[in-house]
């Protein structure tokens, strides 16, 4: 939610599918660790990937991805996103320190979270 306050006003966040099995992954394991219950889990994934306008099939990006994420040298998870982001010319929010170096180094414009709070 603290990336919601850094967007432009009426600016389209988008998103490949991949982002909506990582939300489940992450919505599970809060689920099992008693930080929230099953039905606050569904609540709250529902309402996650409601924060994206419009989702990308990975089928769509993983032909690029595969020769970048080895190219690179870098996850392929993460290459979803950096990939769409740099076709679009879009800015990547991330918190994944790895990503936001590859892409500072790959001229990818990304926002970040730092440690202090700051962006």
């Amino acid at each position: 939610l603290a990336f919601c306050s850094l967007m432009l006003a009426d600016e389209q966040v988008i998103s490949c599918d991949l982002l909506r099995a990582e939300a489940v992954s992450v919505f599970c394991k809060l689920c099992r660790r008693g930080v929230m219950n099953r039905e606050e889990a569904q609540e709250c994934f529902v309402d996650s990937v409601a924060y994206v306008d419009k989702y990308y099939s990975i089928q769509e990006l993983q032909d690029e991805v595969l020769s970048e994420s080895i190219r690179l040298d870098h996850s392929s998870y993460d290459m979803f996103y950096f990939v769409l982001a740099r076709r679009f010319g879009a800015t990547l929010f991330t918190l994944d320190r790895k990503l936001i170096r590859l892409c500072e180094e790959q001229g990818v414009q990304c926002v970040a979270i730092l440690e202090n709070g700051e962006f």
